[in-house]
């Protein structure tokens, strides 16, 4: 096989540079800048006037502050767009309805910062329970009237449908016994589809009963702990129901929903649409119990708007004192919540009505004191705090809808009323829940003495107190009171016995001393906790409370000096003793450490303290640790080892490090954090010294390459050692620590034969060839300015690279290999110049220690002979012909390289370009733009000096058509 000798041409890179640099074009700030508004400057110049015609000059400019994408819209986003379609009245009458209902939504309608039910729906759920046994009844159906022929008369049809109702209260039930909870919820939503199944199925009637049904459940209180769980499901089918009737008649109302608009009028609705739902209220009015009658209408109260503007408002003080007539308190006030319910959803401007509710529960509050009421009690085996409880769901919606957007005079008539009732605890925790909290922290001394008055047998006034801090964590009292009410409620707190009930008021009022107090009084509230929590081991069973109170005093307290100052923060750390639990907590202060902290600490407190708890967040760490969970902990150590800086005491920092490295040595990527650290502080001493290292600072930088190469080689990943090698061989070159950077990159080289084939990217196997290719080609532009070892032979370490590469054993289907070659060639390339083109400062590369000497030219001539022989080796490989494709891209590949590298005034060189040329298009598999932009630039690039040999070469360089 013939040799083809390399030579590289000779490059000025300097002229090179300046040759095709950008044209630097002079830009004036002052009237230009990207971000700033377009003016758009429309003109219509003077034309040619036809006979007749008149001709005008005018021009007009405009700066608009909008966006792109709305000046697109014309102002006007993409739905409004849609509704502007579907709507047909014109753009303007459109923005006018819209802002004439945004301020009527404004004065009546109910705004997104009222507190839905259905956001306290699933709490409700989850703390009202049970473990007794239920009990429930089901509807089983009737037979009569179903053998009716289709010749019936209406009167039969209506007598039948009077005789299905009456047959609902006459036993055609089957009660399900011994149902536990999940059973009874599970039952619930079993009639709940039944409701949906028989209306979609044109079964009214059996709808209806299904709603009477569920609504005479409310009237059982046989398990009356479960009672607010019970009405929550139970009013989720009344909702149900009361949409499928309203949507119902208004489907009726006019053959095209779309142009009834929500304020339609009763004039609008036709007769049909009218008789549907005066023919729903009857049928209603004809239940013969209170209760299911009350809860049933009240669900299609919204139905009223067909008939009457009035009805609405008529039927609502009507409900309000019909509910007079339920016996049962609890009763009774779970369904004047109901109403409130329905009344803030269809007339919110009706709070005469809701006002009417609550007081009429007022004047009825003695009951809950009555001897009914104790009596059922004692049957229940239930103690009057827990049944007090039970009110607190209803009480609390009632004041929310009372108090929503209320002027301050009937909130204080509130207060006076709880006043005349001797400041029942129960209504004064509730107006605290409902009312603002500004208008409570405005009144917080008032409340206070309130709660002092209260009688303490049946709402505990710890429950008050929280209640109270809960608004004070929202708003702030007058600044004369903050110190007395925190005596005032800490005096209460502290005296409590049971843990549980201490740690649930405290975890509240610590937010309230954060915000208004110093440090001391952090502390104090700190160790009280510690106090109370400590005995019998009690924090164990109030982490989420702890954990809260953690949250709260590193919200408050941003400087972590301070915060570690804090004498008792510390200690209330170490009642943290659940392992998972305790972590939590680490993670939540180094998050806020990272998320607050500006400035790079050496504080010894904020270091020994944060030390500890990352200490805490590795050794949790083990062999079961996820891995997203191990790479949430590194990111958090991470981020406080880069806080960290001794600033000129370079020494202390590596000893941070290297106390760093034994502590978190089982986070892999905390160690890479560690070298990447440690080879930026070389560099800065580099960058202090101006690159001239005394002695001292030049043992230092060699302790600083020592730490990188000891720490490397426990590092699992093969490819993060590779490139910490390179990196690391960098900072050591640069440092002029020559014989270091030579180990790093030895390493480097040796490690290459231990790259899999596959490594897991992501969670997911690839192949390794494209990352190992990319790492050599970093490699190959380091190993230009490496100066050989005087002791090694010539280019050692491109020689050791090179019998590495083709040692190892490629892909079958892989043409790396060959790509690496020919990287190796621009290299080769490079390093035959007189001049390099870059250096490592005082560093002095292969071009000042060889000075073009022509041994060491040669050495590297007979490298590029070996490397292409392997090339063309390579070719032939492929000349099957299921590879000619690739045999194609790899000669075009190789043809560019020495167009671009080497000298093709060499005639073997020129004829091997030449060979390639063809071998590329040989077989009709080579891009025809991209040979034709090929050519062109060879063309172009014969014009310039010293080129005009490219001339012949672009006439030796035929074009082949596919064909």
């Amino acid at each position: 096989m013939a040799a083809f000798p390399w030579h590289a041409r000779s490059r000025n890179y300097v002229s090179e540079s300046d040759m095709y640099k950008l044209e630097s074009v002079p830009l004036d700030f002052g009237d230009y800048h990207p971000l700033k508004p377009i003016t758009v400057t429309e003109s219509k110049t003077k034309k040619m006037s036809r006979k007749g015609s008149t001709s005008s000059t005018s021009s007009s400019s405009s700066s608009s502050m909008m966006d792109p994408l709305s000046s697109v819209l014309d102002g006007t986003d993409p739905l409004s767009l849609f509704a502007a379609a579907a709507d047909p009245l014109t753009t303007t009458a459109s923005m006018d309805g819209i802002r004439k209902k945004r301020d009527k939504d404004d004065s009546s309608a109910v705004g997104s910062d009222f507190e839905q039910w259905s956001s306290k729906r699933s709490e409700i759920l989850s703390r009202y329970t049970t473990t007794e046994k239920l009990s429930i009844n089901l509807y089983m159906g009737s037979e009569k009237g179903k053998a009716t022929t289709g010749g019936s008369a209406v009167s039969e049809k209506v007598r039948t449908r009077l005789e299905e109702l009456d047959d609902l209260e006459e036993g055609s039930q089957k009660e399900l016994l011994n149902l536990t909870q999940q059973d009874y919820m599970n039952r619930i939503e079993e009639l709940n589809q039944s409701l949906k199944d028989a209306w979609s199925s044109d079964q009214k009637v059996k709808a209806l009963k299904i709603v009477i049904q569920c609504s005479k459940l409310l009237s059982d209180t046989t398990v009356i702990q479960f009672y607010p769980s019970k009405f929550v499901l139970i009013t989720d089918i009344l909702d149900t129901f009361g949409k499928l009737v309203y949507e119902r008649i208004l489907s009726m109302c006019v053959d095209n929903r779309a142009s009834l608009t929500d304020n339609f009028s009763p004039e609008t609705v036709n007769d049909t649409a009218k008789e549907t739902c005066l023919n729903w209220f009857f049928k209603i009015a004809s239940i013969r119990e209170l209760i299911p009658r009350f809860y049933v209408e009240a669900a299609i109260l919204k139905c009223n708007k067909f008939l009457s503007k009035t009805g609405i408002s008529e039927c609502l003080p009507r409900l309000t004192s019909v509910i007079r007539g339920i016996g049962d308190p609890l009763v009774a006030v779970y369904a004047r919540a109901y109403l409130c319910r329905v009344g803030m959803e269809v007339a919110p401007q009706l709070k005469e009505s809701l006002n009417k509710n609550f007081f009429d529960f007022l004047l009825t509050f003695k009951q809950i004191h009555g001897d009914t009421v104790q009596n059922q009690l004692v049957v229940q085996c239930v103690e009057i705090p827990l049944y007090l409880t039970l009110y607190s769901p209803a009480i609390d919606w009632i004041l929310q809808c009372i108090a929503y957007r209320a002027p301050e005079v009937l909130l204080t008539e509130m207060m006076e009323r709880c006043k005349k009732l001797g400041n029942n605890a129960l209504l004064l925790n509730s107006v605290m829940s409902a009312f603002r909290a500004e208008f409570i922290a405005a009144r917080s001394m008032d409340f206070i003495g309130m709660i002092k008055e209260c009688d303490e047998s049946g709402f505990p006034k710890h429950l008050l107190f929280r209640s109270l801090g809960l608004n004070l964590a929202l708003a702030d009292p007058p600044e004369n009171d903050h110190l007395q009410i925190l005596n005032e409620a800490w005096k209460v707190i502290t005296k409590l016995k049971n843990p549980q009930d201490y740690i649930n008021c405290a975890e509240v009022w610590v937010e309230y001393t954060c915000r208004h107090f110093t440090k001391r009084e952090v502390n104090t509230v700190l160790a009280d906790v510690i106090k109370h929590m400590t005995p019998d081991r009690a924090f164990e069973d109030a982490y989420p409370q702890l954990q809260s109170i953690i949250q709260k005093v590193i919200t408050y307290i941003n400087d972590f000096s301070l915060l570690f100052s804090v004498e008792k923060f510390l200690p209330f750390l170490d009642m943290f003793q659940k392992e998972s639990v305790r972590v939590e907590v680490c993670k939540c202060i180094m998050e806020s450490f990272i998320k607050h902290q500006q400035e790079p600490t050496k504080d010894p407190v904020i270091l020994n303290a944060l030390l500890h708890i990352c200490k805490t967040m590795h050794d949790s760490v083990n062999a079961l640790t996820l891995e997203d969970e191990k790479r949430l902990l590194a990111t958090l150590i991470n981020g406080f080892i880069k806080m960290v800086s001794f600033g000129r005491d370079f020494e202390q920092q590596l000893s941070f490090y290297v106390e760093a490295r034994s502590m978190f040595c089982n986070l892999e990527p905390v160690l890479v954090q560690l070298i990447h650290s440690v080879n930026q502080l070389a560099m800065e001493t580099r960058k202090v010294m101006r690159g001239n290292h005394s002695r001292k600072t030049a043992a230092f930088v060699r302790a600083c390459v020592a730490f990188c190469f000891i720490t490397i080689p426990s590092l699992s990943s093969i490819f993060t050692r590779l490139n910490l090698y390179l990196h690391s061989g960098q900072v050591a070159l640069a440092n002029q620590c020559l014989s270091q950077a030579d180990a790093f990159f030895k390493a480097a080289v040796s490690l290459v034969p231990e790259v899999p084939k596959m490594i897991s990217v992501d969670g997911k196997m690839r192949p390794s060839d494209a990352f190992l290719l990319e790492f050599l080609c970093n490699l190959f532009s380091t190993l230009l300015v490496v100066p050989d070892h005087p002791e090694q032979g010539v280019l050692f370490l491109v020689r050791g690279l090179l019998n590495v590469i083709q040692d190892y054993t490629w892909e079958d289907n892989s043409d790396d290999k060959v790509r690496i070659y020919t990287n190796v060639l621009h290299l080769l390339s490079a390093m035959t110049q007189e001049t390099y083109i870059y250096h490592v400062d005082k560093v002095d590369s292969n071009d000042t220690l060889y000075g073009g000497d022509s041994k060491f030219l040669a050495e590297i001539s007979k490298l590029c002979e070996t490397v292409i022989a392997q090339i063309l080796d390579h070719l032939r490989t492929l000349g099957k012909e299921e590879t000619l494709k690739r045999q194609s891209q790899l000669a075009l590949y190789f043809f560019n390289t020495i167009l671009a590298h080497g000298d093709l005034r060499n005639n073997k060189l020129n004829q091997l370009s030449v060979n390639l040329w063809n071998l590329a298009q040989k077989h009709g598999f080579a891009d025809t733009k991209t040979m034709v932009k090929t050519l062109e630039y060879i063309k172009r690039r014969s014009k310039q000096p010293d080129m005009s040999h490219f001339t012949d070469l672009a006439l030796r360089l035929p074009l082949q058509s596919r064909t």
